[in-house]
This record gives C-alpha cells, structure tokens and sequence, in this order.
C-alpha cells in the first residue's frame, strides 16, 4: 500500500511514517509540507492513503482533500490535524475524508488504521 504524507512540519512528517515504517506492505512514496506540493505530488505518485494536514503552507488542507476526491474518489484520505473544531471535521467529512484525527490524541490510532488498510488492500490484490 502506497503512502502520501502532507504535513508542514518536518519532524511530525517523520514521526508520522516512523509510526507505520514497520508494518510489511507500506511504503511511503512521498512527502510534501504545503498544499501545491501536496496536490503535484498526489497526481504523479498516485498514493493509495493520503495523510493530510488541514493547516498548511500555500493552501490548505480542505482544498487539497476536495481535488483528491475529484481525481480519484478512490483514494483514502486520512486528515490529521490540530484544526479539529467540528467545522474542520465537518468539512472534511464532506469532502470525503475517511478519517478525521486529531494529531494530539489520535496519532497511535492512525496506525492501526493503516494496519487495518493495509490488510484490506492486500485481500483486494491478492484476489
């Protein structure tokens, strides 16, 4: 399973694919710290998971997740954030995010979510 992660903070991007560096199968194949090298990114690598950041430099994360969803409705988006008012989440969800987490008490969630994602895929592939 393939990885975007789009984070503007260099050392929570490495704490972020530190988390799921182990798990058999994933693999980060980029990372970006703003919006516009989030979306060129996104269209060339073509990313199964997209960790997101709402907050970003040169955009943000809303519009991002809208011109996923646009491309590739397929794509799972994960929004980790510290932006988690309801009217983040509730964008987001609208958008079509998958998940929603908060970078301050969700962030061992998210490897269970990728764990979880990650079997999923391969029962697709393997099929």
């Amino acid at each position: 399973m393939r990885i975007l992660v789009a984070e503007d903070s260099s050392l929570l991007r490495q704490q972020i694919i530190r988390t799921f560096s182990d798990l058999n199968g994933v693999e980060v194949v980029g990372e970006t710290q703003d919006a516009m090298e989030a979306c060129g990114a996104i269209g060339e690598l073509k990313p199964d998971v997209v960790i997101l950041d709402i907050l970003m430099r040169g955009g943000n994360g809303i519009e991002v997740l809208e011109r996923i969803k646009r491309q590739d409705s397929f794509m799972v988006v994960i929004v980790l954030t510290h932006g988690i008012a309801p009217p983040y989440r509730k964008r987001s969800t609208e958008a079509g995010a998958e998940f929603f987490l908060d970078k301050s008490t969700d962030f061992q969630e998210m490897r269970g979510i990728i764990q979880r994602l990650n079997d999923q895929f391969n029962k697709i592939v393997k099929s």
